[in-house]
């Protein structure tokens, strides 16, 4: 059985074809000096590229540059250490990865790199054509900080409405029911997909 290996990016060929993915997918170039500060891990399957994602361990947090001022003027988590954060991007699963068991085995990956961060809390921030990133917000329940258009300086871009929330290591550590419960309901859903296909085939 083929296997999903996953490997730190590093190398500046491999860099520039996962931003290219991302930016195909979310339509954001994002910047080289953000990019230098993060640690981007590739999932290889059958040796082609075929997840990404992306953990920010130290400001700035493109999240939270995104939130206005009167925002975080407002809301006492961001007097929070931001040294004791760390911030998802990038999420990108490719549909090459087709059964359950690949896809949650990205999840499955990227949770245990955010535990092994050992930061507190979990920046988040998307867009609505980000369905990975929506599908695993649904699962670990994040506290929203900032929903709406986003406070961008120049030369930066971004999308034109974003969602940016946080959770805890811990919380996302013990959602994992959820992320099992996704897994079989997957499962089930492409078990029903098939079983319809060979109906298709035999009326044929």
């Amino acid at each position: 059985m083929t296997k999903l290996v996953f490997k730190q990016l590093t190398q500046e060929n491999e860099i520039d074809i996962a931003l290219d993915r991302i930016e195909h997918y979310s339509n954001v170039r994002l910047p080289s000096e953000y990019v230098r500060r993060c640690k981007m891990t590739g999932g290889f399957y059958n040796g082609q590229l075929a997840s990404i994602y992306m953990l920010v361990t130290e400001p700035e947090f493109r999240s939270i540059s995104f939130v206005p001022d009167e925002i975080k003027n407002a809301n006492p988590f961001f007097n929070e250490d931001q040294y004791n954060m760390v911030e998802i991007n990038g999420l990108w699963i490719s549909p090459s990865l087709k059964t359950p068991r690949l896809q949650v085995s990205v999840w499955a990956h990227l949770i245990k790199d955010i535990f092994l961060s050992k930061k507190k809390h979990v920046l988040l921030m998307r867009n609505s054509k980000t369905k990975s990133m929506e599908r695993f917000l649904n699962m670990v329940n994040p506290e929203i900080l900032y929903e709406g258009e986003p406070n961008q300086m120049s030369g930066q871009k971004t999308h034109q409405l974003i969602e940016v929330s946080h959770s805890t290591r811990w919380s996302i550590i013990l959602n994992t029911p959820k992320y099992i419960q996704e897994f079989y309901h997957r499962k089930r859903r492409s078990a029903r997909h098939g079983n319809q296909q060979l109906v298709k085939i035999s009326r044929a």
